[in-house]
């Protein structure tokens, strides 16, 4: 029998997809975006699989990123598990340590014209074994830094383009840029953090491109090593930036590059979308580099199917649809992709019309060369422990290398 999906009503009411359309079953996708440009993407991959699925349509619903992985881990301690969904790096080992997600390389693997070998055999190492496959990477994308030219220009300041081309784009040159660009007059912050939310829910994301830049590490094997010298002089370059500088949105405030509140912020290539109808001039540049010199970090998320949720099959056909090839390349225009053929074309280099292909190319070099964020098979667990420490990093007279000691000796155990 055919199952039937239906987009969420918040969804289709306003990109146009029908929302008032009942079904008697349907099949589940969460996702944390909550972008138009996103979302109309996917409605339109969606429509392409029922368009050889006459009684399918899909829904999509949305959950805040900070809330996403307690939410979708509720709804299945409740007998709700979404069908599909999106799924962050720090959270596969933990998912396939549990259970959690369905081995969908059956499917995969015998879906006409797939290509499975097609996908970059690093960017799926934490998403298959020797036996089964449980998600797709979807987006593997590196961190970058969006900078307000038009800040940069009435400030006389070189803007991050030039100076990679001489070599002095660094973290202290970021620092410092922050510092001369913040107009407290004008509410404009000179650094934002990872969407705003890099004292909480995206802390590791604000954290760890400085401290590899500095030649510092979350943990390896066994051993943390957040408190090493190295790693406590990246958070106390950071932390200085915040309290010393009075540069960076501290917690509690508010800045959002998007609007031009914000000279700098770090993000990746999919926020180009919310810059549609920005009113300043705009670049993007890739990470500085540090005392070890250019440390490319990258965030991963896959497209999974979850073991509980209740039409398995039907779901691993969509999840190979949303992956083959032609759809991949039409997610790549906000999505990095992990399929070779995709990043290594000239396609992807022009995939995005509000990027320069020079631009997307360092895109590329990014994926090439960098390290995904941490993952951990007890990250959910590390990360509650963790974070009362990282959220004493936040004042003016935190002594940062003994709150980074006391951060990992408690995370140690679980390491």
């Amino acid at each position: 029998m055919i199952k039937r999906l239906i987009y969420s009503a918040a969804i289709t009411s306003s990109l146009g997809f029908g929302a008032n359309t009942v079904s008697a079953e349907e099949l589940r996708f969460t996702v944390w975006t909550g972008s138009e440009a996103h979302l109309k993407m996917l409605g339109e991959i969606a429509d392409s699989f029922t368009a050889t699925h006459p009684d399918v349509t899909v829904r999509f619903d949305t959950i805040p990123f900070g809330d996403y992985v307690q939410k979708i881990t509720l709804q299945m301690a409740g007998g709700n598990a979404p069908d599909l969904g999106w799924l962050l790096e720090n959270s596969a080992p933990a998912f396939v340590d549990a259970g959690a997600l369905a081995d969908v390389s059956g499917t995969l693997k015998s879906a006409d014209g797939y290509d499975y070998a097609d996908f970059s055999q690093p960017a799926m190492g934490l998403w298959e074994t020797s036996d089964a496959t449980y998600g797709i990477p979807f987006s593997t994308s590196p961190f970058l830094v969006y900078y307000n030219k038009s800040l940069y220009d009435a400030a006389g300041l070189e803007t991050p383009d030039q100076r990679i081309k001489d070599g002095s784009w660094t973290w202290e040159q970021l620092k410092s840029d922050a510092k001369a660009l913040r107009d407290a007059s004008s509410g404009v912050w000179g650094f934002e953090t990872f969407d705003g939310q890099g004292y909480g829910s995206r802390v590791w994301h604000t954290l760890i491109p400085i401290i590899r830049a500095y030649g510092g590490s979350a943990w390896e094997g066994d051993s943390c090593k957040l408190d090493s010298p190295l790693s406590v002089q990246a958070v106390q370059l950071f932390h200085d930036m915040v309290y010393a500088d009075g540069s960076t949105v501290p917690p509690g405030e508010q800045g959002d590059f998007f609007s031009g509140k914000a000279a700098l912020t770090v993000t990746q290539i999919s926020r180009v979308s919310k810059l549609a109808d920005a009113t300043f001039d705009w670049g993007i540049a890739p990470l500085p580099s540090g005392p070890a010199g250019d440390a490319a970090t990258v965030g991963q998320a896959a497209v999974v199917a979850f073991a509980q949720g209740k039409h398995k099959e039907l779901a691993a056909e969509f999840l190979a649809h949303m992956t083959n090839k032609e759809n991949v390349a039409k997610m790549a225009a906000f999505f990095p992709p992990a399929r070779k053929s995709v990043l290594n074309g000239d396609g992807f280099l022009t995939s995005n019309t509000a990027v320069a292909p020079e631009k997307m190319a360092f895109v590329a070099e990014g994926i090439e060369s960098g390290s995904v964020l941490p993952s951990h098979q007890r990250f959910p667990q590390i990360e509650a422990e963790a974070r009362p420490n990282f959220d004493a990093l936040w004042s003016k007279n935190a002594d940062v290398a003994a709150t980074m000691k006391k951060l990992c000796s408690g995370i140690s155990p679980l390491l």
